[in-house]
């Protein structure tokens, strides 16, 4: 979970007869971010405002949610939330809340006709609160699932997973939702490589061919109570998208939508060094957390 207090909430709305559902996160204002996306199949509202090099330094709100690029549409209903509570960025014609939207694919685990929309995004937003928050089959992971990169047969269900970690006063917490083409990494494919012994459950896992493998993605949230400037952030995203590699295998396929933000809220000075190791393992800890309880 992301609990690194400061005014950091998290919300969730799930429907669990459609397995579908949407998790927002909330920023308290003059909060830092960035991110980096690594999967060849993003689906994502305003990412690209994340880059180092752009404007607006600050964000108000991210949200994930299932539907695929449906479901994007569920930001505009946090979108309203936060105008109704004042947040955004100062313009001459009105303030304008930064809310950054990243999905995932589960239109084939339940209704795929039903996806998180403005009301959903909106309910998630009002929900969110400081309190530990569920994990597992809920918000943006109900319909999450993950290992199918060799076949449905292959499939189990993924999740949201989080973790909080804590150095003296400095503390990076990850909230991620797990619905990856790769599975946990416990060494036995790089074993079955490094030994010869490999063999493909099908002549391609990657092809066209093979829907399951295209229909993925992980996506998160790191949250740290640490002063970072934008740069910083995307490095820590960097770093934690390491950590999404050092767990899934495969990560990052032409198949998965792999994307981080990283929010600051400047509580505390530290070295960038340790939020990037930090965050790394975090994510590895969090998405670890889904293939442990199988995203009960």
């Amino acid at each position: 979970m992301l609990g690194v207090g400061g005014g950091v909430l998290v919300g969730h709305w799930t429907d669990e007869a459609a397995l579908t559902g949407c998790t927002v996160v909330v920023f308290p204002e003059g909060t830092t971010a960035s991110g980096e996306i690594r999967g060849g199949a993003p689906a994502t509202r305003d990412f690209a405002l994340l880059a180092p090099e752009r404007t607006v330094n600050q964000v108000d709100a991210v949200v994930l949610s299932g539907g695929s690029a449906f479901g994007l549409a569920a930001a505009d209903g946090v979108m309203r939330w936060c105008e109704e509570q004042g947040r955004g960025f100062e313009t001459r014609g009105g303030r304008v809340p930064i809310v950054v939207g990243l999905s995932l694919y589960d239109l084939t685990e339940g209704d795929g006709s039903v996806r998180p929309g403005p009301d959903a995004g909106y309910a998630a937003a009002q929900a969110a609160g400081d309190a530990p928050h569920a994990l597992g089959r809920v918000g943006a992971g109900t319909g999450a699932t993950m290992n199918k990169w060799r076949g449905a047969e292959h499939r189990v269900s993924g999740g949201l997973g989080g973790a909080l970690l804590q150095v003296d006063d400095v503390l990076v917490g990850a909230l991620v939702a797990v619905n990856a083409s790769g599975g946990i990494n416990d060494g036995a494919v790089q074993q079955a490589l490094i030994d010869g012994t490999y063999q493909h459950e099908s002549a391609d896992p990657f092809a066209d061919s093979n829907d399951e493998a295209r229909t993925n993605t992980t996506i998160g949230v790191i949250a740290t109570n640490a002063t970072l400037d934008k740069s910083e952030c995307f490095r820590v995203a960097r770093s934690g998208h390491g950590g999404m590699a050092r767990t899934l295998l495969p990560a990052h396929t032409d198949g998965d939508g792999d994307a981080l933000v990283v929010g600051a809220t400047g509580q505390v000075e530290t070295d960038l060094g340790l939020v990037r190791l930090m965050a790394t393992t975090a994510v590895e800890t969090a998405i670890r957390s889904v293939g442990h309880d199988g995203g009960a």
